[in-house]
């Protein structure tokens, strides 16, 4: 029987081999085992690794970020003011451990200092961008690591990204328009009308309406609260309906009948933050941290940051299929690639070569062609300093022709003058003899 069961090809002996999720069966158990306890240790393990959401907040200086923070984890984080001076869009990160009841969240909040600011806000969304995506690249090359340590890395991702919009009561600015359009396909875009107790009710409203009709016909696609659970499909159905969240923020404690309670305090009456009747903070509050936390991380990773990796991935060659649909494999593409690379280096390298090689040529023409004309110019020299040192011989023998002739006709005059001098004396001696003679007489 077992060589009856060896007999056949190989592809027979190996055809009644399972694959995983083909032809799964179910069985009972006959008793306890113990996996039911799965979840209860996945709690376990998390609550002991903690918890880690990263918010940026977007919006011009002024919308109460800051304080709107401060409310929605009921504390006090510290931190300047910004000022309208700044020259250009900066980033600032801060990173705290919060603690509530046993579980730890290390929370990250992102501000946008001087947004908006600037005469030219054009590029303004750029640096928002950069941020998003160096993120992105970090956890990439921490993943792509041989030795990988995600389970203590930090993750810094963006997770949900605030976009507080001024309460004007007419539309949405073009900057708005322009930097959400950028960021949906990065991060989780939640807006907000912040400061919402500036304007009325009619007019927030209205506002709400217009607000959402810019968003959809500048296809601006805004984070939707998943409906796809049962246990939260109703609440967060309801709560897409009310997008933008009009809210108040305030860590100001005033006393309202027997209790007290966050609100701000007007020459006209009070404002309750937590007063659903005054504004939406209780409905972003239990969206963004009460119910859907863990959606807008698991968003983030399987969504945006999905997409960069994707991107990132095939601008350096790697992909899924080949040119025939075929699955490629890791090795395969890596190897690829590598010889891709190799071939463009043998390339670059044989320009080079070719480039250097005409340098070279093209130099040493350069060389002669300036050897050549020094040889000439010293040629042309030479040939001017024998026509001078020709013209000065000729000027000197000249002059010394000159000179020997100064000189005879000198020697001539000196001789007339020696030979006058001489007849002169004799006649002079004849004269005063004749006069002796006539004395005599």
């Amino acid at each position: 029987m077992e060589a009856e069961a060896n007999s056949g090809s190989p592809e027979d002996s190996w055809a009644f081999i399972q694959r995983p999720g083909e032809g799964c069966r179910t069985v009972p158990l006959a008793g306890h085992v113990g996996f039911d306890s799965l979840p209860d240790q996945l709690v376990n393990q998390s609550v002991s690794q903690g918890f880690c959401f990263n918010i940026l907040c977007v919006g011009e200086t002024g919308l109460g970020k800051s304080t709107l923070m401060d409310t929605l984890f009921n504390t006090k984080f510290e931190g300047e003011p910004a000022t309208h001076t700044q020259p250009g869009v900066q980033l600032q990160s801060n990173t705290y451990d919060l603690q509530e009841s046993n579980v730890g969240l290390k929370l990250t909040i992102v501000s946008t200092v001087g947004f908006g600011d600037q005469i030219n806000k054009e590029d303004s969304y750029r640096p928002i961008v950069e941020f998003i995506d160096a993120q992105f690249e970090a956890y990439l090359q921490e993943e792509l690591k041989i030795r990988r340590l995600l389970h203590n890395y930090h993750d810094s991702r963006i997770h949900a990204c605030l976009y507080f919009i001024a309460p004007t009561g007419h539309s949405l600015k073009s900057l708005d328009l322009v930097t959400m359009k950028k960021l949906d396909s990065k991060v989780n875009v939640i807006p907000i009308i912040a400061k919402s107790d500036a304007i009325s009710k009619s007019e927030l409203t209205k506002f709400k309406i217009k607000i959402t009709s810019e968003l959809v016909s500048n296809g601006v696609q805004i984070y939707q609260f998943p409906t796809d659970d049962e246990a939260v499909a109703e609440i967060n159905g309801t709560m897409n309906a009310h997008l933008p969240f009009a809210v108040i923020g305030s860590t100001e404690e005033l006393k309202i009948g027997n209790k007290m309670v966050k609100a701000r305090q007007y020459p006209w009456g009070t404002v309750q933050v937590e007063n659903e009747a005054h504004c939406d903070f209780v409905k972003l509050r239990e969206m963004l941290i009460r119910v859907n936390m863990e959606d807008l991380r698991e968003q983030t990773h399987s969504r945006h940051y999905e997409l960069y990796r994707r991107c990132k991935l095939e601008e350096m060659g790697f992909k899924d299929t080949d040119p025939d649909s075929k699955p490629f494999s890791l090795q395969e593409t890596y190897e690829a690639k590598r010889n891709e690379f190799l071939g463009e280096l043998q390339k670059k390298e044989e320009e080079m070569r070719q480039m250097f090689v005409q340098r070279v040529k093209e130099k040493e023409a350069e060389l002669k062609e300036a050897e050549k004309e020094l040889h000439e110019k010293f040629d042309r020299l030479k040939k001017l300093h024998q026509d001078e040192k020709k013209k000065l011989e000729d000027k000197k023998k000249s002059l010394d022709d000159e000179v020997n002739a100064f000189k005879q006709r000198k020697t001539a005059a000196e001789l007339l003058q020696s030979q006058g001098s001489q007849a002169g004396g004799s006649q002079t001696l004849k004269r005063d003899k004749e006069k002796k003679n006539l004395g005599f007489l």
